[in-house]
């Protein structure tokens, strides 16, 4: 398995070796930015045994039905069944296999399974709203889970978030995790959010958003859409920070 690498911050806060595609880490119209940006210079974490080992959670126990967010409960969940699979890649398009992908999202009413959100929104007893695999040898992997809905934060007013997927991305060891956000095609949403806009260009913006996939659709199941990761290089995509 290969190691995923950190990449630097650019942007606002000056970073040497920056490379223009992941967002800042200040960016004004995101406001947790402001309280959270480092303002004196980053101290470096002396590397140990202990962090350069297999991630935390370890391969052993990822099954094939964490990839299924939709077999969570006792029934099925609610709202639209959908299809996201992919590969992760380097720079030259090589695919990183056994590399371990964590996702978590809202339910299809735009609420998450956890005590922190206090949206109005119902829960879903049927969807947890998180899952995990392991890319196979040509760096594919695949989920079954639900469109999740767009939800209300208190960014500015009457601000609201785009539909979207977390995505986290381990490497060797658990020091090497990325972590980024796939965004669904044709969202209205989408140019008005600081989050997703925070990313510098234009190409980047667009690496985040899935594709609309009818090879992986199956019929009178669910739509498919394709969220292909590149790592490195000028075709990356963009990392949160």
């Amino acid at each position: 398995m290969q190691s995923i690498s950190h990449r630097a911050p650019v942007g606002t806060v000056e970073v040497e070796g920056t490379d223009g595609i992941d967002p800042p880490y200040l960016v004004e119209s995101y406001r947790s930015t402001v309280l959270r940006t480092p303002r004196e210079p980053l101290l470096e974490m002396p590397k140990t045994i202990r962090s350069l080992r297999a991630p935390v959670y370890g391969y052993g126990k990822v099954k094939m039905q964490n990839a299924d967010l939709t077999s969570q409960g006792a029934g099925e969940p609610l709202g639209e069944r959908i299809i996201v699979a992919g590969r992760l890649m380097d720079e030259s398009d090589k695919p990183i296999p056994n590399a371990l992908i964590e996702i978590w999202q809202a339910n299809a009413a735009g609420r998450y399974a956890h005590k922190g959100d206090d949206h109005s929104a119902p829960l879903d007893p049927n969807f947890i709203g998180t899952g995990r695999a392991l890319t196979d040898a040509s760096g594919n992997y695949r989920f079954v889970t639900v469109k999740p809905g767009a939800y209300p934060w208190r960014n500015h007013a009457n601000g609201w978030r785009p539909a979207h997927i977390h995505f986290s991305l381990f490497g060797l060891g658990y020091l090497s995790r990325l972590i980024t956000q796939m965004y669904f095609p044709g969202d209205p949403l989408l140019p008005l959010d600081p989050i997703f806009n925070s990313v510098p260009s234009e190409s980047g913006r667009h690496a985040l958003v899935s594709t609309f996939d009818l090879t992986l659709t199956e019929p009178e199941w669910a739509l498919g859409y394709r969220f292909n990761i590149v790592l490195r290089g000028d075709n990356a995509t963009p990392m949160e920070k």
